[in-house]
């Protein structure tokens, strides 16, 4: 393990991968999708940020399954996808950047040596050259075509710090009241069996969130942010089962005018 501890002016290097992934930009469909832990790239000048490379497999680097459906969400929807290549254990981009848990010093009881007594310049140094470029390009696919619906793609732990969540997917939302109660009636009509969470893992709130205050409900446009448990889509069978679901009930959703 190590954490590089030269000074850098830059954090990325030229060998380091743009932030930003956007994929399908020709799409024609009017739903906009974001995947904010899509990745787990680390930058060069931050070493393995001290951990082990088995730590990299975990879901505090990345959301396990989440890309990959967003993908096939993204081909069968015929979407945008805005999605960001870094791990969230660089700086996780669904966050306000004062947040505590913006670049956590610890993540489920790993130690994050990289993380630990950053100062001002190395914590602002991560969000102007990952988080800005994605809270950037997620903005211009906005204003580029208005999308009547943006969907944020997410997945959870079935297990955290022993306390059992038992529901296969869950809608995230506040102040839009309609999208997710309407998404969760067009599952439940395709799928009775599944257990489906409202304000479930947990709960929105400006503290901890971005992508709902700010570009959904900042732009007054439909949204919700979806989370799959990690087990369900950590297989392509299993992605391929909730990409159907998922894509069945947004296209019933945007054919409704819910």
């Amino acid at each position: 393990m190590n954490i590089s501890n030269q000074p850098q002016s830059t954090l990325l290097g030229a060998s380091d991968p743009f932030p930003v992934e956007i994929v399908n930009p020709a799409g024609s469909g009017d739903v906009l999708l974001v995947c904010e832990h899509a990745g787990r790239e680390i930058p060069s000048s931050l070493g393995d940020l001290g951990i082990a490379v088995s730590e990299m497999d975990r879901h505090i680097a990345y959301d396990i399954g989440a890309r990959d459906l967003a993908l096939m969400l993204s081909e069968r929807l015929d979407a945008r996808l805005v999605a960001q290549r870094y791990s969230r254990l660089v700086i996780d981009c669904n966050r306000p950047t004062e947040a505590d848990d913006s670049i956590p010093p610890v993540s489920d009881g790993t130690e994050i040596p990289a993380n630990r007594n950053l100062d001002a310049r190395q914590r602002a140094q991560r969000a102007t050259e990952i988080f800005e470029p994605f809270d950037r390009a997620l903005a211009q696919a906005i204003r580029d075509r208005r999308p009547k619906a943006i969907f944020a793609i997410h997945s959870f732990n079935p297990v955290l710090r022993g306390v059992s969540r038992p529901w296969d997917i869950g809608f995230l939302f506040r102040k839009d009241e309609r999208t997710s109660p309407a998404l969760k009636q067009y599952l439940l009509a395709a799928a009775p069996d599944l257990s489906i969470g409202m304000q479930e893992p947990y709960a929105i709130s400006d503290q901890s969130d971005w992508f709902v205050p700010v570009h959904g409900e900042g732009n007054g446009i439909a949204h919700s942010l979806i989370e799959v448990r990690n087990d369900h889509i950590s297989h392509p069978e299993g992605v391929a089962r909730f990409a159907g679901l998922l894509a069945g009930a947004i296209d019933e959703f945007m054919k409704r005018g819910d």
